[in-house]
């Protein structure tokens, strides 16, 4: 028998996904502290689920188990995390000085927390004040996975206010340099940057290099610099720029990628709508662009604004792209479907008198699961396009 609180379902619920939104919650009798891991009950007395609480969030209860006899303590975190690295393992993906997203949330089964591994870093960032709670669990068993490891963890100052605690800033480690399918890169772990990398476009990198040869190349929102770096160091790309607002951060670690492999680069510092209105005014094209957009909304009510970025941004890159050219276009918006991206991108090619070839939808590589019940885990989305 549990000892955990009891919190009240307002109807009788099978539990499917690991979100139960505050609305369908009743208020308990007694104050429960943020991140509390407790029981879930239906009206009929029923067990429902068991997870962690929060009366000041918006999801209420994140269910970490639907089954009564799995106790949650160190034992389920260990078993969780290590049945997460065994997959990575599997995939061969922990190679030397590698970048791999080891646990990805509800992917993983732990809802509200990520962590990659970058070289000997354990990048631990918290979305919830429950995994909050278990940081000293979770750094344990993860140290026991990997003994060597330095450890940085985080939450964002917005994931902070929204449920409800204090994650004091870290030192963050320096020196951290990833290798990738040969490619190296600088990790600016303790950035505004996520974890510092972005792990989820690994195979999309690799992809892309295979078109590039000989050809000139935009990486626009190139943050440090993946695409751009792929595309000339394996690519063998004629010519390859960068865009990035980000001077302050972003684009110096693009420059120190760049300079770290030999490749000759040009990054720039533009608002990328501004840049793009600028090649067509001058009638600047090249033969590849990717076009990969910071996450544009996280609410769903902004949805439709979210599609009218995208829709601008992508009307806009088209006639910078050549004749016959290509064009990867990105979004990392869960909210947003594959469906109403290619919608996007079908608008914005018949408004600029194009045609877009669609030849590969991906996502991200294999260390960023979903559970199929939970769709708002695939969120990057990468539309491949041949431009007529």
């Amino acid at each position: 028998m549990s000892d955990c609180p009891t919190v009240q379902l307002s109807k009788n619920l099978r539990i499917h996904h690991p979100w139960v939104f505050g609305r369908l919650l009743e208020k308990p009798s007694e104050r429960i502290p943020p991140g509390t891991i407790v029981d879930a009950m239906n009206p009929d007395g029923t067990f429902a689920g068991r997870g962690f609480y929060n009366a000041r969030a918006r999801i209420g209860l994140r269910v970490l188990t639907t089954d009564q006899s799995e106790v949650v303590d160190a034992a389920f975190f260990a078993a969780r995390l290590g049945q997460a690295v065994a997959w990575r393992r599997e995939q061969g993906l922990l190679q030397p000085r590698c970048g791999v997203r080891l646990v990805h949330a509800e992917g993983d089964g732990l809802s509200g927390l990520v962590v990659d591994l970058f070289d000997d870093v354990l990048a631990i960032q918290f979305f919830s004040a429950g995994m909050f709670r278990q940081r000293e669990v979770i750094k344990a068993a993860l140290l026991d996975l990997f003994p060597a490891a330095r450890v940085y963890w985080f939450a964002e100052k917005r994931v902070q206010k929204q449920e409800s605690f204090d994650c004091w800033e870290m030192e963050a480690p320096s020196n951290v340099v990833i290798e990738e399918h040969g490619v190296k890169f600088q990790v600016a772990v303790g950035s505004k940057h996520k974890t510092g990398f972005f792990a989820d476009q690994r195979d999309n990198r690799r992809l892309l290099s295979e078109l590039c040869a000989g050809k000139s190349v935009a990486d626009l929102c190139c943050h440090s610099g993946g695409f751009a770096l792929f595309a000339k160091v394996k690519g063998q790309a004629s010519k390859v720029v960068g865009v990035d607002l980000d001077a302050e951060e972003a684009l110096p670690t693009a420059r120190a990628n760049a300079a770290l492999n030999g490749a000759d680069i040009e990054f720039l510092a533009a608002d990328v709508m501004d840049w793009l209105r600028d090649a067509a005014k001058s009638k600047t094209t090249y033969d590849v662009v990717i076009l990969d957009p910071a996450k544009q909304t996280r609410s769903a009510d902004k949805v439709d604004e979210a599609l009218n970025d995208y829709y601008h941004m992508n009307r806009l890159a088209m006639p910078v792209v050549a004749r016959g050219g290509i064009l990867l276009s990105c979004s990392c918006s869960g909210l947003i479907t594959e469906e109403q991206f290619l919608g996007v991108i079908k608008q914005a090619a018949r408004d600029s008198g194009r045609q877009a070839q669609v030849f590969r939808l991906s996502g991200a590589d294999t260390d960023h699961p979903f559970m199929a019940h939970v769709p708002e885990g695939r969120y990057l989305k990468a539309v491949w396009c041949r431009i007529t």
